[in-house]
């Protein structure tokens, strides 16, 4: 391996058994067997994964629940063996894959820290040389000669992430760590990886915090259904990652009650397509066409909004009066709009045709309904947090085009 390569993994595959079936004898297994039976079928989490981590990359994975994440973290860590595909480490691995494993609750602190530093592959003289660094890095100097059983939730967990990150390895492994402690640890925990970062010492994160892997990483992967979906800047990863779970998330159930299938009769076919990208930048305009068919000669108004799909809140909505359709046939506009104040944001595109009296005719569902993802590039991370996205709502600064009446 490239003396600078820390991490190679090359064509690693992984699956696992699920049986189908129990069977509790011996006879019923070998008739099975002759049968062709096997009574388990196979789970791919891992299909062909490829990907190099550079040493002194701060390297994030990323991916939904189920995606293979946890799995290839422990495949390198060689806790796991794939069935296909190899992993090449180079230097002294450190992987902290869950909090606390490895920790007695009826040893102390000190004592838990000597064990936990054994099971991670450090001689006794190699604790004693990281001990200090430890114990003052989780603040409980005081507490070292109590058993863990009597530690708060907090203060064990800061025991153990304190043992990882004070470890001294060359490659770091962090599965799903960043929220552990109070506000002030979690302060603490910030400085410490802006300093390792800055060190350049090789670091693994496994993590849902898209933020995190935007302030961090250097490089980045997105991981769906054990294939490698994205790998390089981690803004790509992020920003891939927040779109498609917001896409996932918003599956609503559509009305089918039954005066929504009497109105539906009025208008049918209601049809949204976004023009503009799926994600963009707020110095970007937002363009989208709507089309629908007026089964009866009625008077029809559109009217939608853009929401904030983790805040639930309207940020832009048009309830325009001034351009309604009259009579049979089919109906087809344009619109564009730009919101040049916004923060980052993923904003759900609901759109709901009204009749005269404002009585709803029609609405899009979920797979009428685009996701926008849209994401600053004129300012620093640390500089967001000044921007309130969800100020107010923006009214009717777009334009409207007629393309068929």
């Amino acid at each position: 391996m490239t003396t600078n390569i820390a991490v190679k993994v090359e064509h690693v595959s992984k699956f696992f058994k699920l049986p189908t079936e129990s069977t509790h004898s011996l006879r019923t297994s070998l008739v099975n067997r002759f049968k062709g039976i096997k009574g388990y079928k196979e789970y791919h989490v891992l299909k062909d994964i490829n990907f190099e981590v550079e040493k002194g990359d701060f390297f994030g994975i990323v991916g939904r629940n189920g995606s293979g994440k946890s799995t290839l973290l422990k495949i390198i860590s060689q806790i796991y063996v794939p069935e296909k595909g190899q992993v090449t480490i180079d230097g002294k691995l450190v992987s902290f894959i869950e909090l606390g494993v490895g920790f007695n609750p009826e040893l102390t602190g000190r004592e838990n820290i000597y064990m936990n530093g054994a099971m991670l592959g450090f001689t006794t003289e190699e604790v004693d040389a990281m001990y200090d660094d430890i114990v003052d890095f989780a603040e409980l100097r005081d507490f070292m000669n109590q058993k863990l059983k009597n530690y708060s939730s907090g203060m064990q967990v800061r025991l153990a992430f304190s043992v990882a990150i004070k470890a001294q390895g060359d490659i770091l492994i962090l599965d799903e760590v960043l929220a552990v402690g109070d506000e002030a640890f979690q302060r603490k925990c910030n400085d410490y990886f802006l300093e390792r970062k800055a060190s350049g010492k090789t670091t693994i994160l496994v993590t849902h915090d898209m933020g995190a892997v935007k302030k961090y990483c250097n490089k980045a992967i997105l991981i769906e259904d054990g294939l490698i979906k994205v790998n390089g800047e981690p803004d790509d990863v992020a920003n891939q990652y927040s779109f498609d779970n917001a896409v996932v998330k918003e599956v609503v159930e559509e009305d089918q009650t039954e005066e929504a299938l009497e109105k539906k009769l009025q208008v049918d076919n209601l049809q949204v397509k976004l023009l503009s990208p799926a994600q963009l930048t707020p110095k970007e305009k937002i363009s989208f066409e709507i089309s629908y068919d007026v089964l009866e000669d009625i008077e029809t108004h559109i009217v939608f909004s853009l929401t904030d799909i983790d805040r639930q809140i309207w940020i832009y909505n048009d309830n325009a009066w001034d351009i309604p359709s009259q009579g049979r046939g089919h109906k087809r506009y344009r619109y564009s709009c730009d919101l040049p104040n916004l923060n980052d944001i993923k904003l759900k595109l609901q759109v709901t045709i009204l009749g005269k009296s404002k009585e709803m005719l029609a609405f899009a569902n979920a797979s009428n309904a685009p996701i926008i993802l849209m994401t600053r590039d004129d300012l620093a991370l640390d500089d967001l947090s000044a921007l309130d996205s969800a100020s107010g709502i923006i009214q009717r600064n777009g334009t409207w085009e007629m393309l068929s009446e």
